[in-house]
């Protein structure tokens, strides 16, 4: 049986490079893997996760900015059709994007259209897009369901993911593709962004350092460990019974600011240092999903709790010689 070719943009990053693993050891997909090596974190970091991808038969690695569609489409003008896309790829962060709007609008926006456009040329037939939890904004209708219609996204991130999510139905409805829009809550584990939480915790307090704690610690997310995502992405992937979905891939176990770094400190035996800090614009008091809808279309179960997955992610951050 031919193998099926597969686009993942954002592919030397968190998600994307935790898919390729998964999509490489089923021997059926004939990858290509495309990412800009973005500044926004290290480029040392990304090269590390792809660094055994490189050598599989299976995966096609470019570096390429998906804003600029002349080299994008040179880039992959070999490609006659593609069969999926699993666009990843964006301009991540809720705080930066707030002082930086432009920035975001161009990749999440027009490089959106520009993987449309790709997807058009090249006959694809089923596209995944990585939506987010912060499109719901401050939302008290706990859990939050894909079927509340009133969106109200309070930072410049969260609205081009919107953006992105009502592209992808006009997207649709105009060219037969499948859309799939995966909204992702607070994913974490091995490979994490170091910007986020988790890894900025983790290894400050193994460092010994203070950490930032916005706000006086009640905040609440709705934690989702890596391999729970990477299983919902990949049932996207198959998803067939219907032309257009947003889902939420998250836990469903929304979890107290203070009560995440008493686990980090069980997990490394360690007390943080706490650097009081005022909540940050942008940032929303709450993550809760309701995973009904991905229950009942893709089976999906998390089965990793924050625990274990702080465990795992701990381990491998000592083993990137990521800390002092």
């Amino acid at each position: 049986m031919t193998n099926k070719t597969i686009l993942v943009t954002g592919g030397a990053g968190f998600i994307g490079s935790s898919l390729i693993d998964c999509l490489i050891k089923e021997n059926q997909w004939n990858i290509i893997s495309i990412d800009n090596f973005d500044s926004f974190y290290s480029r040392n970091q990304k090269e590390r996760n792809i660094k055994n991808q490189l050598s599989s038969s299976f995966v096609s690695f470019f570096e390429v900015d998906f804003t600029n569609k002349i080299e994008l489409n040179k880039t992959l003008d070999k490609y006659e059709n593609i069969d999926t896309i699993v666009h990843l790829g964006a301009k991540a962060g809720v705080r930066p994007s707030i002082e930086n709007p432009y920035n975001y609008q161009i990749s999440n926006i027009v490089g959106t259209q520009n993987i449309f456009d790709l997807a058009i040329e090249k006959n694809c037939k089923q596209f995944v897009f990585a939506s987010s939890s912060s499109v719901y904004g401050v939302n008290p209708s706990f859990p939050w369901s894909e079927d509340n219609n009133v969106l109200l996204p309070i930072s410049p991130y969260a609205s081009t993911k919107v953006g992105g999510e009502l592209m992808g139905h006009s997207f649709s409805h105009l060219n037969k593709i499948r859309f799939v829009g995966l909204r992702f809550f607070t994913v974490f584990g091995p490979r994490q962004r170091p910007d986020l939480a988790i890894h900025l915790f983790c290894k400050k307090i193994l460092n010994g350092e203070p950490i930032n704690v916005f706000g006086d610690g009640s905040t609440l997310r709705d934690y989702t460990y890596i391999d729970d995502i990477v299983s919902g992405i990949r049932s996207a992937i198959d998803y067939n019974k219907s032309m257009f979905e947003i889902i939420n891939l998250g836990n469903n176990t929304p979890v107290k600011l203070s009560e995440l770094i008493a686990i980090i400190e069980d997990v490394l035996d360690k007390k943080a240092l706490i650097n009081r800090m005022p909540e940050q614009p942008g940032d929303v008091p709450v993550t809760y999903a309701s995973i009904d809808k991905a229950i009942k279309l893709f089976d999906y179960h998390p089965k990793t709790s924050l625990k274990d997955g702080i465990k795992k992610f701990s381990e491998w951050l000592k083993s990137e010689d990521c800390i002092k």
